[in-house]
């Protein structure tokens, strides 16, 4: 099962990295749904019990040896030899699947519209995963099978594990062995120093490695959850290693962890700080402008940094990256996109407010069950039934580093949904001014990746009709969320997808795919060589970090990345 993880490493960093209208989910979302199936079920009982009797019928194939169901050769939970030759296992395989099928029959002659159809699918994929017999012991031939061959010793390291997942980890499983990583040693690990601190961020500036740089500096806005060395996780995947190897004097915003008292941060706030962040590399650096990128939420706040600014006259903003970000959202871009809604995240809102912020730990246990299967019972499986150790991957120990989120900033993300902020030029008031994208004239460059369900491309796409640029790049990485991002030289699998022909990208997605060309390779290179063209002449690398008016103090990646939720 360990393999299975490894696999699945970049399913699981996706899981809290995203902001925007999951954080609206509320429980009444779910009941919901719930009670739109009961109310189906009991509003024509001789449809339910003739599903009912189909079952009961293949239940006698399967019992009677007569079953044709068999688990689709992908399905991983089911490639053991027992699932095919042992007649106990071959049956509890059918069993499920027959539930499987019927249920989804039952589904289908349900008289729904397609939100209900939609939440109606989700909430029972939920429940139909959770049935798997390989989430057991006893329906569990690898699980049995490891426990003979160790002696017992597996189940031992399970309950352990199981355990400590209860003491130490707030009752959920494990997705990542932390004990490997440490901040600062081997994650983390570009030089360089803190060169401003406030209550909200913390600045950091990053060693040059080149002899001469652009005059240009470059200013990351990571997102509100999750901690900023995300951008420098190792030395073979730092976004900031590859900056600086590169002449880019770089810096990064590292957001403080808010605690209750400090929930009353809201988007205006965030803004304020990121036009701090931007005076502060001006005085050190001496630019008159600082380029910007940001990756999902970090990203939300960048486009609105660009609007505030634009807004203010302020003319200090460079080019523009927005990785993994999604600024004209559609309420089906996402999987549970259907069970959203605004009664919800008006009660979202309220019990936010009421605790003052919405804690790391539980934001990633919601997302977490939205996809079980991949993020739940993989991980119960492999670290409770096989009493292994969850993988040790430097992505996945960033991940289930959370922060908490503040109840006000939570309210302006679920109001930059609802309203479509970025879409609806200056009708939107928020930090200050009125939202308009396309009174934004910076050259932006947009990614996406191909299998991102989180940030969905198509989505990602539909951010290069919003801004008022001439030159806007958008770039296709064949990965996930994440992966997306951190999609550096070297990987012989890597490619991505970019437009033949230069000009601004056609409305029509569909239309931007038939001129666009495969790439094999990275995308770092051609996102690198596009910044250093916006990012003026060559200048002599600084000899020293800060400025007499800020001085250097604490080494990279600083003090706030160590708070915990």
């Amino acid at each position: 099962m360990a393999k299975q993880g490894v696999s699945l490493e970049n399913e699981a960093a996706q899981s809290t990295n995203a902001l925007g209208p999951l954080v609206g989910l509320a429980r009444e979302d779910f009941v919901g749904a719930i009670a739109l199936l009961l109310r189906e079920t009991a509003g024509d009982p001789a449809r339910t019990m003739r599903h009912a009797r189909n079952f009961g019928e293949e239940v006698v194939r399967i019992f009677s040896g007569k079953s044709e169901l068999a688990p689709d050769a992908r399905d991983k939970r089911f490639m053991d030899p027992a699932w095919r030759y042992n007649p106990f296992y071959r049956a509890g395989a059918q069993y499920y699947l027959a539930v499987q099928k019927g249920i989804r029959s039952w589904l289908d002659e349900l008289e729904l519209d397609d939100l209900e159809r939609d939440r109606a699918n989700f909430i029972t994929n939920i429940v139909i995963d959770s049935l798997s017999p390989t989430n057991t012991l006893a329906g569990n031939p690898m699980a049995q099978k490891r426990l003979i061959d160790s002696g017992g010793l597996s189940l031992i390291k399970g309950l352990k594990n199981a355990y400590d997942d209860m003491v130490h980890n707030n009752g959920m499983v494990s997705q990542v062995d932390k004990k490997p990583f440490k901040l600062g040693k081997n994650v983390a690990t570009s030089p360089g120093a803190v060169v401003y601190r406030n209550a909200m961020m913390e600045l950091i500036q990053y060693q040059p490695t080149t002899a001469q740089v652009h005059e240009i500096p470059q200013l990351t806005i990571p997102p509100q959850i999750n901690k900023m060395y995300i951008n420098d996780l190792s030395p073979e995947k730092s976004v900031v290693k590859w900056q600086v190897d590169n002449g880019i004097q770089t810096f990064v915003i590292s957001w403080k962890n808010p605690t209750k008292a400090e929930g009353v941060w809201d988007m205006a706030d965030y803004i304020g700080a990121c036009r701090t962040a931007i005076d502060v590399i001006c005085e050190i650096t001496g630019a008159k402008k600082v380029n910007v990128s940001g990756g999902c939420s970090g990203g939300q706040t960048t486009a609105l940094l660009a609007s505030a600014m634009t807004a203010a006259g302020d003319d200090r903003l460079g080019a523009i990256t927005l990785m993994v970000c999604v600024l004209h959202p559609q309420q089906n871009d996402i999987e549970a996109g259907a069970l959203i809604s605004k009664h919800g995240m008006a009660l979202a809102r309220k019990r936010a407010a009421k605790k003052g912020v919405i804690e790391g730990n539980s934001l990633a246990r919601g997302f977490a069950w939205l996809r079980p299967n991949d993020l739940i019972w993989n991980y119960v499986i492999n670290n409770y039934l096989m009493g292994e150790d969850p993988p040790a991957f430097d992505v996945l120990f960033w991940n289930a580093d959370a922060t908490n989120l503040s109840a006000a900033l939570m309210g302006d993300f679920l109001t930059l949904f609802e309203t479509l902020a970025f879409t609806r030029k200056g009708e939107v008031e928020m930090a200050g001014h009125a939202i308009d994208l396309s009174k934004v004239k910076s050259d932006v460059f947009i990614l996406g990746g191909v299998t991102d369900h989180i940030t969905p491309w198509r989505a990602c796409y539909r951010s290069t009709q919003l801004f008022g640029a001439k030159d806007v790049t958008f770039v296709l990485s064949q990965s996930g969320h994440m992966q997306a991002i951190l999609n550096p030289p070297g990987n012989p699998k890597a490619k991505y997808f970019r437009a033949v022909k230069p000009g601004h990208p056609p409305a029509d997605v569909e239309q931007w795919m038939k001129g666009a060309e495969e790439v094999a390779g990275s995308w770092w290179p051609f996102w690198m060589e596009w910044v250093q063209k916006r990012s003026g002449k060559m200048v002599p690398a600084p000899a020293k970090l800060g400025s007499s008016k800020h001085p250097p103090s604490d080494p990279a990646p600083g003090l706030y990345v160590l708070d915990k939720c």
